[in-house]
């Protein structure tokens, strides 16, 4: 078997893994939206802890959508020889990669950037819809009692949320004593840290399985454009 065979071979198989991957996670990116109580109650708090900072039902079909697409260029671009589709194929991949590196950048060196963005689009919809949507107040609940944490920031993102309006207290989470009313200064002398700076040491725990598995990600992403580029120039010869 030539090099090129061969290669063309595993290009075929791994872009049909990644397209059957991909719709694995639109199924369940399906499912999530539309019953994500049962999700959480599967995945537990670390689900929840997801969900606060993307909607995971859409970010799944999103992603389960794009490796559809991705496994099936390289797959039919491999198996047909298409000049056109293996260039598309290592053009969304090179994007995709940038796009990944970018973001890395911006979680490990601008840090406090990506905590200001965050805060932006989580801390409105705590005020917005804590205490009002049983999804959203179940997921902030999950989230709370598994990292052991207060809103986003600490207790003073639920100020104007619904449930602060009804009820005039915060969340029991935000206090040590979970068992009597959490009022402002019970939660100011508790000093429960915000959700985002447990989830950080958490990822500052875990750096080497992170960085691990972020790095395989990468490798296996340049490997697939190192082969489809290698098609690509050999169909050129041929």
């Amino acid at each position: 078997m030539s090099c090129f065979t061969f290669l063309k071979v595993t290009m075929v198989i791994f872009n049909l893994l990644i397209f059957l991957c991909g719709a694995s996670l639109l199924g369940v990116g399906i499912w999530v939206s539309l019953d994500g109580a049962s999700f959480l109650k599967i995945f537990g708090p670390v689900s929840a802890s997801a969900m606060q900072f993307v909607n995971v039902g859409y970010f799944l079909i999103a992603a389960g959508c794009a490796l559809l697409v991705l496994g099936f260029l390289g797959c039919y671009g491999a198996q047909k020889e298409s000049k056109c589709v293996l260039l598309m194929f290592f053009s969304i991949l090179l994007i995709i990669f940038i796009a990944e590196i970018a973001a890395a950048v911006v979680a490990l060196v601008y840090t406090s950037l990506a905590e200001n963005l965050l805060n932006a689009l989580v801390v409105p919809v705590i005020q917005k819809d804590y205490g009002q949507q049983s999804d959203i107040t179940q997921v902030w609940n999950s989230t709370m009692e598994g990292l052991h944490c207060c809103g986003f920031n600490n207790y003073t993102d639920f100020e104007l949320s619904p449930f602060y309006m009804k009820y005039q207290h915060f969340p029991s989470f935000c206090c040590k004593n979970q068992t009597d009313v959490c009022s402002a200064e019970g939660a100011q002398k508790a000093g429960v840290q915000g959700c985002f700076q447990q989830l950080l040491k958490g990822i500052h725990t875990n750096a080497a399985v992170v960085g691990g598995v972020a790095a395989g990600f990468g490798a296996l992403e340049l490997a697939a454009m190192v082969v489809s580029m290698y098609l690509y120039c050999q169909l050129d010869k041929a």
